[in-house]
Formats: structure tokens, sequence, C-alpha cells
């Protein structure tokens, strides 16, 4: 009997996964004969209940409700045909027709006024004002119409950014990209870069608010090491490297196809298009190859550690970067690299992660791929830890995060346990990936700026962003009172219209917390 009463429990739940759920903002939802029923009782036990009196939801309550969520007979086994997902209210229907017909006719014969005030408006940018005089003298009927549109009405006015995630240092608020103080900026960075000795103090301490597009390539690989301060090394120091690298790549790729590297070439030939896949320049087969070398060169030469999901994702902010020099208006100090006047790729502001690669020569194509590979080494050789057996490194600072948490907000530690929520299950993540799938990959670009601005950027400082951007959720993170709830907030965090002005406010708030907690371990412990 208890088997029957479980059976097909997740077609009847609307809280768990493969459920179907009303679509909040969908203007007319389509009816559907096998949810109207099970849909107007679920909505009538929801508006009886007071939130008060609303049980918390728990991993263990969670987990035994769904034991039988996935029944592979469970498709088999449905009869469609049965009277239960046959009977259909007529009535309900006529009046649902209806009513979306009177919605229709009303929105015909909206006031031309109104009308007048959105065609000023560019189609990108145009909203329905939720507070017109014509919105508040409908009747009754309409409010249901009102309310479904309430989130789409009220959106401000901002420019569009695209889904994929452009990678131009514009401001989410849409600020120009370059203002008086910026070319100040840029002009003192050239200055710095140019100088016979770069200092290396004042290069970071610069650095440290964001690096300008048009020298980020030169400050990148000099702030990460891999390129000398005297300006005299660098051009041998980059043929070196560049000639090194390749040389790994005549000594070790062909080995991918041997037995005791093919589970490793394996998994990286599988991740790889996982990377970014809304980004087309990470789709190019060219791309991928590209990847795939840099990946599979590096778990060669670190058999502590070996390849690990997630190191696929940290090669893009480099490859990005020193594609950029190629790209538009950007490029780079270093003579050598100067190829404004030669390459065609420069004419025209064209954006990165539109490009295509196979404009580029060889030889560019070369250098872009060695110098993505030593300087992800670098990064990597700061947290190797992470990726080692077991990845101890995470687990610390997972667990340093919620030891920080509980100090700096008590109500939120207090409220992840009172749902049972793990750090681990989100913040896990939050660590292997460097925050870049929790951020659009131009804001991952500008934290690196910070990054390798500070000493242990990425292996310290990562600590107290994740924890001042945890912080930032508070509000959303305390309205959740379920630990499905919390967790689908947590991995799904909307942060695509962020930009420089987010990131800003997020490192100031992570710089301060660092100053607070970092060197006071009685702060920081219990």
């Amino acid at each position: 009997m208890a088997a029957e009463n479980s059976k097909q429990f997740w077609k009847r739940s609307a809280k768990l996964p493969g459920s179907i759920q009303p679509v909040y903002g969908a203007q007319h939802p389509p009816l559907d004969p096998r949810l109207t029923k099970n849909f107007i009782k679920e909505r009538s036990k929801v508006n009886a209940i007071p939130l008060k009196n609303k049980k918390a939801s728990s991993f263990h309550e969670f987990a035994r409700n769904t034991s039988d969520a996935w029944d592979i007979g469970d498709d088999e086994e449905e009869d469609f045909s049965s009277p239960s997902f046959q009977t259909l209210n007529s009535k309900v229907a006529l009046a649902t027709a209806a009513q979306v017909l009177e919605n229709h006719s009303k929105l015909r014969l909206k006031p031309e006024r109104s009308q007048s005030t959105t065609s000023d408006v560019p189609a990108s940018y145009k909203v329905i004002k939720s507070s017109s005089d014509a919105q508040l003298s409908r009747n009754s009927s309409d409010t249901c119409l009102r309310n479904t549109l309430h989130k789409q009405q009220s959106l401000p006015l901002r420019p569009i950014i695209p889904l994929v995630a452009r990678i131009s240092d514009q401001n989410a608020s849409g600020a120009p990209p370059m203002t008086v103080r910026e070319k100040t900026r840029l002009e003192k960075f050239r200055q710095l870069l140019s100088s016979h000795n770069t200092d290396l103090d004042e290069l970071r301490k610069c650095s440290w608010p964001g690096v300008p597009r048009e020298v980020r390539p030169v400050t990148w690989r000099l702030l990460s090491g891999y390129l000398p301060a005297n300006t005299e090394r660098r051009k041998l120091t980059l043929q070196r490297k560049r000639e090194e690298y390749f040389g790994f790549i005549e000594q070790y790729y062909d080995s991918r196809n041997e037995e005791h590297h093919q589970d490793t070439y394996r998994q990286i030939h599988i991740d790889i298009p996982r990377t970014n896949p809304l980004i087309p320049l990470f789709q190019q087969p060219l791309v991928q190859e590209i990847f795939e070398r840099i990946l599979f060169i590096w778990a060669i030469r670190h058999p502590a550690s070996g390849y690990v999901q997630g190191i696929n994702d940290l090669v893009t902010p480099f490859f990005v970067v020193f594609l950029s020099e190629y790209v538009g208006a950007g490029y780079g100090l270093i003579e050598e690299e100067r190829l404004w006047h030669e390459n065609p790729a420069h004419i025209g502001e064209e954006d990165v992660e539109n490009f295509d690669v196979t404009n580029l020569s060889q030889d560019i194509l070369r250098s872009i791929e060695a110098d993505s590979f030593w300087c992800m080494s670098k990064l990597l050789d700061g947290i190797q830890d992470n990726y080692t057996f077991a990845q101890p490194g995470i687990q610390k600072k997972v667990k340093a995060l919620e030891e920080l948490v509980s100090r700096i907000d008590e109500q939120v530690h207090n409220h992840f346990r009172r749902y049972e929520v793990e750090y681990l299950q989100f913040a896990f993540r939050w660590m292997n990936n460097l925050l870049m799938r929790e951020l659009p990959l131009r804001c991952t670009i500008r934290l690196w700026d910070t990054y390798q601005s500070e000493p242990e950027g990425f292996s310290h400082f990562h600590l107290y962003v994740c924890a001042a951007f945890l912080i930032k959720w508070r509000k959303e993170i305390l309205d959740e009172e379920d630990f499905q709830g919390l967790l689908m907030l947590l991995q799904n965090l909307p942060t695509i219209h962020w930009g420089n002005e987010e990131i800003g406010l997020l490192l100031a708030e992570a710089y301060r917390l660092k100053y607070m907690f970092a060197d006071a371990p009685n702060h920081y412990r219990r």
C-alpha cells in the first residue's frame, strides 16, 4: 500500500524536479487537462496554510520523498487514457477562454495617450509603467493580468546585456567605456609598462581597481610572473617559453592515445565543449583543440593532481585576454606583439566572444596558446591542493567560509542550519571554479585583475570574496524557507547583468572582511 501511495510522487508534487509548474510572467498559460485538477487543489492548500505554520523542509525529508522520483518504469506504466487525465470542467474552459479574449480586446483598446508614451522609447528599452492612470482605473477583472506582468513592468530602463556575457569593459549601468579618469589611468599604466624596469608593486597597486583592456594582456603576464620586469628580457623570455611549450606538445601530446593516458584525455575531450557553451568563441573546433592541448600537457606535467573537472574553466579568461590583443581596438605594449597595421583582425570593434580565430595567423594562435598555458600554470601552482586527491584545499576553504559567515552574519548561518543546507553543497563549486560559474565572463576577468594584484589572491583573498558574495544575497536567502529553494537560489544566482560596478562593490566588501578577520584569529574562530 505504501508503494502505491508513493508511486508517481514526483508527478503529483509541484515542488520536485521534473514536475510542471506555473510559469510566472506567462500572460495566458495553456490549459492542460492533466494539471487542472491537481494545480487547483495544490493552490487551495497553499492558500489555506498560514506562512508561519509552514513546516521546514530538510535535506533528509527531501531525500525520503524523492527516493522513487526517477523510477525507470514510471513512464511506461502511466496510463494517460485514465479518467483522471480526461476530466476537464467545460465551464472552467469556457470561462478561461472568455477571459483571454477579454484581456486581448482590452489591450487593443488601450488609450492613445499611453501608446504615445511608449512610442517615443526605442524598442529595446520599452517597458510598461505599472503606475499609469489607465491601469489604476481598470476593474477587478484585470487584476490577474496586471499581477502576472508585474516583474516585467517594474524593470528599470537600462541597456540590455546579452546572455552570452559580453566581454567588453562596459558597466552594467551603461556608463561610457572610457572616461577622463580612465584615460588618465591608462596613461599611467603605459608609463609603468614602458619603463626600463617595471615597478611591480606600483603595477599591483594600480591594477587592484581594474586594468584597462588595452594593457590587460601585458599586465597579466607581468603580474602572474610569466614576464620579467626588465623590458630588454621580455622578448627573449617569450620566445623561449613559447618554444618550450611546443616542445612539450611534440614530446607528450601523442601519448594521449596510450592506455595510461586515455582516461585523462577522454575526460578533457568531454569537458571542453561544456566550457562556456553559450559563447560562440569556445565552440569553434580550433579553439577546442587549443584547450585540449593546454589541459592535457598540464595534466601530464602535474601527476600529483592530474586533470580535474573545473580546471578547464580556468583557461578561458587567459585565452580571452590574450586574444583581445588581436581583436578590436585593444593591443599590448610589447613591441614585438604590435601587429596593428599588419593584422586585419584589428580593423573594426569586433566582439571577442564572436570572433572567428581562423582569421588569425598560425604564429599568433601559437603565441596565445603558449601564453595561456604558462599563465594558467602559474595560477594553479598556488592552488594545486584544490585538485589533488580528495581536494583538501577546497575542503579547508569551504570550512573556513562556514566559520567566517557564522561570525559576520549569524542569521544567514543559522538559516542554513535550520534547513540543513551544508556549505559544501553550494560553495564547493565556488572554490573549484573560482566563481566562474556564478559570474559572467566579463566579471571574472575584472575579478582576476584584483586577484593577481593581491598577495595570494586566488588562494586566500578568494575566501573573502566568496563570503561577501554570499552575504550580498542575504535577503533572498532568508526569504527561502525550504532546502530545495535555498539550493536552487544558490546555484542560480541572478548575476547576468552584473558589470564592473557590481564587482567593484563586491571586492570592496571582501577587502573590508579581510581587513577585519584575516589577522584576527579570535574573530575568525568561535
